[in-house]
């Protein structure tokens, strides 16, 4: 069996005349966890957004847990086990931590009522626990509002959800763009977590010493192409830099840049 949880072929999206995309030739194994970095508009969150239906692709190929994929939308790809967290988080602010976790995907008992059920509270909070645990995510009490919650965990929340739906894969966003130090380091230890429990990820990030500590492997985009692969041991710094600027590239990209 293969160790393949994602793969895309030749994955590109035009809007009209601009080639926000070109050929994304992309492979993330089982457990890993893949940085992907560039300067804006270099097509890092186009090439996310055609992964999890945000966007229909213009063409190319995507594989995700051995099969092809035509994701019409974000709930697709939920439910197909792929959680993404976002820079805009999309939380409801008058709702607490649990009916947060599972907006759209309440827990009802009494379904033999036909169109008339009730939610499961119960079964809902003890979940969200569980994923709060899983993740060590810490929450004085989750029946709080997330409108009353710092950044740091609101976006902790976001990524919990994650944890709740047993994902195969997580897409992280710039999930610490706007967080202060110690929010930073929360988020920072549940994608260690993640790590240690074998779940893959993807991580959209332009902190250096983030990816540098976090991931394995890093892939560069620049106008839309990618253009470096690097394995995270046997690069630094300057050379990330170098690629993203465009004044070093791998021989088989040559033609990216």
């Amino acid at each position: 069996m293969s160790d393949i949880i994602l793969e895309t072929r030749d994955l590109t999206k035009y809007y009209g005349g601009v080639h926000a995309l070109e050929g994304a030739d992309f492979t993330l194994r089982k457990g890993e966890h893949v940085a992907i970095m560039g300067d804006n508009g270099a097509g890092k969150s186009t090439f996310v957004r055609q992964i999890t239906g945000v966007e229909p692709r213009t063409r190319g190929e995507i594989i995700f847990d051995g099969k092809p994929v035509h994701f019409d939308g974000p709930l697709d790809a939920r439910q197909a086990g792929i959680e993404a967290v976002f820079q805009t988080l999309a939380l409801a602010d008058d709702l607490d931590v649990s009916d947060n976790l599972f907006l759209g995907r309440e827990k009802t008992w009494a379904n033999w009522l036909g169109p008339f059920r009730f939610l499961d509270y119960k079964a809902m909070r003890a979940d969200t626990i569980a994923a709060l645990e899983k993740t060590a995510v810490k929450i004085p009490n989750i029946r709080n509002t997330i409108q009353y919650m710092s950044g740091g965990q609101r976006q902790c929340v976001a990524i919990a959800r994650t944890a709740t739906f047993h994902s195969k894969l997580t897409i992280m966003d710039e999930p610490t763009a706007a967080l202060g130090v110690q929010e930073t380091a929360q988020v920072e230890n549940i994608i260690r977590t993640l790590k240690e429990q074998g779940e893959p990820l993807i991580l959209i990030s332009h902190n250096m010493r983030q990816v540098m500590d976090l991931v394995d492997r890093i892939i560069v985009f620049r106008r839309g192409r990618i253009v470096a692969n690097l394995n995270k041991d046997d690069t630094d710094g300057q050379d990330v830099v170098a690629y993203i600027t465009g004044a070093k590239t791998q021989p088989e990209y040559a033609g990216a840049a």
